[in-house]
């Protein structure tokens, strides 16, 4: 089993974790260095469910922050092992989110006496179906192992913090018809020209802005998929429309289905994929003084990660990670340096005494 040594800078320490191999549903090896690394620390207490581990403090202070990172990634994609390259990392996992995940290892094992209570969370399978996510079962079997007043996400977001998330659902919209050959039309239904409404109501929806925080979450309802059509000879007797419908944080998951359901009015929907939003909860004193201490320039997240799972459980989260998302999943998968540094910097800063 290869050993972490929690001593070495946040750049090596990076590396060390992206030459682990660790894809998703393969992180026994990752998992069990990271415990062995944080079990050596005698001011955390250690826990393991599968392969994610949380380590906490239990110092009495009148906050706690919840620090989380997934430990997997996507398939190699010939970005193993890592290089250094003058001021960027390259490999797998550099940037989603290896890089987070060492300035969180490297936080553990510095922060004695922090100011806060922190609980560090390394979670496996984020990158594949969400029944697998470790982060979930955490939240559904061991909920007081996630408990705090705020929470940070270690996703990359270019070294700045990304407040809460939207939520987000699929729904597929079904017409149905009568089929008839098409050279004789009048005899059948077409399932394809019933689906007219929907898109004339789709290309005339008006999206809310919402303002949360001081922060402005744009909605969007947009059709990413339709289905329909038997042969080039008959009139189709079905249809399906597939809508994605972002929503702010303030709408819960059946706010945004009986929003659906009005705009929709007079078609059945099935929902297909559903996942909440998360609330930024910047009022917090703990989240204030992050944003503070992390130079005081916030931004909605627009995409949907795993903070929405601490909001079920009534912690507002942020992201805050090295790195540049769009890279992520990529061949040329990297982060720069000075993100890494930056973050690690900053996050030292906010918690040390």
């Amino acid at each position: 089993m290869p050993e972490l040594d929690l001593s070495l800078d946040v750049v090596d320490l990076t590396a060390a974790l992206v030459d682990i191999a660790s894809e998703s549903l393969h992180e026994a090896e990752i998992a069990d260095a990271v415990e062995q690394a944080l079990r050596a620390l005698p001011h955390l207490r250690v826990e393991r469910d599968g392969h994610s581990i949380v380590a906490s403090t239990s110092l009495g202070r009148s906050e706690r922050v919840v620090i989380a990172g997934h430990l997997d990634t996507v398939p190699e994609n010939g970005n193993l092992p890592s290089r250094l390259e003058g001021d960027t990392l390259w490999g797998l996992g550099t940037c989603d989110m290896k890089g987070g995940v060492a300035i969180a290892l490297k936080l553990a094992a510095q922060l004695t006496e922090p100011v806060r209570d922190i609980t560090f969370v390394f979670y496996e399978a984020e990158e594949i179906a969400a029944v697998h996510n470790g982060l979930g079962r955490l939240a559904r079997e061991h909920p007081e192992w996630l408990a705090g007043d705020f929470a940070i996400l270690m996703e990359p977001s270019n070294a700045g913090v990304e407040a809460g998330c939207q939520g987000t659902m699929r729904v597929d919209i079904r017409t149905v018809g009568e089929r008839s050959h098409s050279a004789r039309w009048w005899m059948g239904s077409n399932a394809i020209h019933a689906l007219a409404p929907v898109l004339d109501t789709l290309a005339s929806y008006a999206p809310r802005e919402v303002e949360i925080d001081g922060l402005v979450y744009r909605e969007g309802l947009n059709a990413v998929g339709i289905s329909g059509g038997v042969s080039g000879n008959v009139i189709p007797d079905e249809a399906v429309v597939t809508v994605n419908f972002r929503f702010a944080p303030d709408r819960s998951e059946d706010d945004a289905f009986t929003h659906l359901q009005e705009v929709f009015e007079g078609f059945g929907l099935t929902v297909t994929d559903s996942a909440p939003g998360a609330l930024p909860g910047l009022d917090r004193p703990a989240a204030a003084d992050f944003v503070e201490a992390v130079g005081g320039e916030v931004g909605p997240k627009y995409g949907w990660t795993d903070v929405a799972k601490f909001t079920v459980l009534g912690v507002p989260a942020v992201n805050y990670g090295p790195g540049d998302p769009s890279f992520a999943h990529k061949a040329d998968e990297h982060v720069p340096v000075e993100h890494l540094r930056t973050v690690h910097e900053r996050l030292t800063r906010w918690l040390t005494p």
